[in-house]
């Protein structure tokens, strides 16, 4: 047996390394001709003013990652702080941007490709002609999707070879046409309008800063050197991209770099000048590099922004549903791949500049996203709340963030107009997303809004009233516990509670009494003594039980003619958001379920169900195994949230088929649930048999559903119910509402 956690083993070079890693890129391999022809010598100070408005970003980052050192970057802080309708806004824009830029650097690496195998012109594909770049493109942005599907990965040691080699053919670039730089060679002046508007399509150059701050837990001494390394990497590539620009400008005669043809890149035009056929080799292959890595980079970081917005509702959680086979969240992948290849085939029929055109989409949503995050750091210093203390802290603050937030905001006015209106499209549909889907499901409030209604006597009226008018409207979370057994009803009502707590709901506590068929049900409500004799004290129990927690609660009594099944009934008619409920040895005739045979065929879950086997409920330790699918997921996520009530000890299992296939499987696993905290245990052999051994230590077992069909389990038994029946713990059966056809109901998912 072995307990796995997190190591800090990243030191303050690694996590410079990521961030540089994250931005040395197809940025300044395929930019530099475009922004030198648009803004002639002001080129160079056109990557100084992306780098100085990223720098301020940047600062926020430091100081919000070291207070909140949570997966999901900037999406997190957004979401946290101004609440879920601008985290929609954020979410969304940081998945399409990032989809943008995959298909902005897929483009460039077309380019590369068609340079150096020496084809170019268009290629006919039905009622459609597409550029060769288009088609290779398309293909190279199939195949990274492919890579990112079945789960293969750069490793950490290539990608800093990568980082090294980039960067070491840049620096011979510089160092060798800096020899032969002249002032006088400078292009025209083309004024600050121009320089403006190459700021805002090479501001694509800078993205991905923000993802140092999604490893902060592996970094050593955090507070000192995750700001180190945030900042570190924007200064030191905006130098290195200033240089080249210069070098780029100053070191041929005027009018080269805007001579260069259509089929032909730049900075390899340069490179052939100055270092002759090897350097223009060199520049090729390092303009490959570049490309193939910031785009599988790009596709990676996009597909899992998903699991962040899942987790509060924003979108559906079916997106982050995991692979069988490959552990990865192929729906996810399978989405961002088909807008990818979209956005590269629209970037091509549009017409224009492919290039320009993407990078700006990419920039104009980043830049969104920037300008909020700055304001997001201004709501937390405000707001501060308890928990929020950083180890960093803004210099200058408030003028460091409230400058951060105007550029980022302003620079947007310079990108070409019709994608301007294309950026502003996607963010109005974005609010639009918020106010039709996810208000009616997303709980969390948000810290803006938290601070604005808190206040409301002393607030502008028109603040409380947008306040109110966008906060989540996902309904008082209810929690229904239906009871039956009064030996298990205190720990029952103490679950309910603690969750209830945990979504700041209420409790509905259900006593469902059940008659005889032959007597009417009107006749047993008017004889409930009858029938029910010990009714009141079953709720006056339940009252005293919650009321310990500081929950409201609601009690009912229901007579019914059905026992078990009434309880699904009574979740539909109260709006129950989560049950919780006892589970017998005999209680329904579908073991390993929360439902009977009859209700696996007919119906679907209205709410997410927790089934208890009480052995004298202790939630100290918690075991909660997982093999990637949906319902390990939710059970996870139950864990997490007993956790946070309760302050126990969770433990993610995993019952591995290989160490080879699978040594790195729970690490990821958790990371993208958001429980890098968990202590994390890794075994080999029967499923079965090691989640008995773990839970010999624990005092609760949390179990995901299981997804198989009703007549494999009607035929096979269920491992669960054997599970469940050798272990001395307690357990809960956790299963989230769903929907489901009745094939999928009779054969499984």
């Amino acid at each position: 047996m072995s307990d796995e956690e997190l190591a800090k083993d990243l030191g303050p070079l690694a996590a410079l390394t990521i961030g540089v890693g994250t931005m040395i890129g197809a940025g300044i391999f395929v930019l530099p001709g475009d922004a030198v022809t648009t803004a002639g010598s002001l080129a160079v100070a056109a990557f100084v003013i992306g780098g100085a408005i990223a720098l301020l970003t940047a600062l926020s980052a430091s100081e919000l990652g070291t207070a909140m050192p949570k997966s999901g970057g900037a999406y997190f802080y957004v979401n946290h702080a101004l609440g879920p309708l601008f985290g929609s806004i954020a979410g969304w824009a940081n998945w399409l941007g990032l989809a943008f830029a995959s298909a902005f650097y897929m483009v460039g690496f077309g380019e590369y490709v068609q340079l150096i195998v020496g084809v170019s012109g268009t290629v006919g594909l039905g009622p459609v002609s597409l550029n060769v770049a288009t088609l290779i493109a398309l293909v190279g942005g199939a195949f990274f999707v492919g890579v990112n599907y079945i789960g293969a990965k750069e490793t950490g040691v290539l990608q800093n070879v990568i980082v090294i080699i980039l960067v070491a053919i840049l620096a011979v670039f510089t160092f060798v046409g800096g020899l032969q730089a002249d002032i006088s060679n400078l292009p025209a002046n083309e004024g600050f309008g121009p320089m403006f508007t190459a700021t805002g399509f090479i501001f694509v150059s800078y993205l991905g800063f923000v993802q140092i701050t999604s490893v902060a837990e592996e970094i050593k001494e955090p507070g000192k050197n995750l700001p180190r390394a945030v900042i570190g990497s924007v200064v030191l590539v905006t130098a290195i991209y200033a240089l080249v620009l210069f070098v780029m400008s100053a070191s041929l005669e005027p009018g080269f770099i805007a001579g260069v043809g259509d089929n032909e890149i730049a900075v390899v035009e340069v490179a052939d000048v100055l270092l002759g056929p090897v350097g223009a080799v060199a520049m090729l292959f390092g303009g490959l590099l570049a490309t193939a890595s910031s785009a599988n980079a790009s596709i990676l970081a996009s597909s899992r922004i998903n699991f962040a917005m899942g987790r509060d509702e924003i979108v559906s959680q079916s997106l982050n549903e995991i692979h069988p086979r490959f552990a990865t969240p192929y729906k996810s992948i399978a989405i961002t791949g088909g807008m990818i290849l979209a956005f590269i085939l629209a970037g091509d029929l549009v017409g224009g500049n492919a290039i320009l055109t993407l990078s700006g989409a990419a920039s104009f949503l980043h830049l969104v996203i920037y300008g909020l995050l700055n304001v997001a750091l201004v709501v937390m210093r405000t707001a501060d709340p308890e928990d929020y203390q950083p180890d960093f802290r803004v210099p200058l603050y408030p003028i460091t963030p409230i400058v951060g937030s105007v550029a980022s905001f302003a620079l947007i006015a310079y990108i070409e107009p019709g994608v301007r209106l294309f950026g502003t499209a996607i963010i109005a549909a974005s609010a639009l997303w918020y106010v039709l889907y996810a208000r009616t499901r997303t709980t969390k409030q948000g810290i803006l809004s938290e601070y604005i209604l808190d206040r409301s006597e002393s607030m502008p009226s028109a603040a409380v009233s947008a306040a109110e008018t966008v906060k989540p409207d996902g309904g008082e979370h209810r929690v229904m516990v239906a009871l039956a057994n009064p030996k298990h009803e205190k720990h029952l009502v103490t679950l309910a509670s603690g969750v209830a707590n945990q979504h700041d709901g209420v409790v509905d506590a259900v006593h469902i009494v059940t008659v005889p068929d032959q007597t009417s049900l009107e006749y047993a409500a008017d004889n409930a003594e009858e029938y029910a004799p010990d009714h009141h004290a079953v709720l006056d129990d339940a009252k005293d039980h919650a009321e310990t927690f500081g929950v409201d609660i609601e009690t009912h009594t229901i007579f019914s003619h059905r026992g078990f099944e009434e309880i699904f009934d009574a979740a539909q008619t109260h709006d129950a958001d989560t049950v919780v409920m006892g589970w017998g040895p005999d209680s329904h005739g579908s073991p390993g379920r929360a439902e009977s045979a009859l209700d696996d065929l007919t119906s679907s879950l209205s709410a997410d169900f927790l089934v208890v086997r009480d052995r004298d409920l202790e939630p100290d330790n918690i075991v909660v195994p997982t093999r990637g699918g949906p319902g390990s997921a939710y059970a996870a996520q139950v864990g997490s949230l007993i956790q946070d009530e309760y302050d126990s000890e969770l433990t993610l299992l995993h019952v591995a088929d290989s160490e080879a296939k699978d040594a790195d499987f729970l690490e990821e696993w958790a990371t993208e649930q958001g429980l890098s905290d968990a202590t994390l245990r890794v075994e080999y052999g029967d499923t079965g048999e090691e989640i008995v051994r773990a839970a010999e230590d624990a005092s609760l077992l949390i179990l995901g559903a299981s997804e198989r069909g009703l007549l494999v389990r009607l035929v096979s038994g269920s491992p669960v119910q054997d599970v469940v029946d050798e272990v001395d713990c307690s357990v809960i059966l956790a299963e989230q509402a769903n929907e489901r056809s009745l094939l999928q109901r009779l054969l499984g998912r």
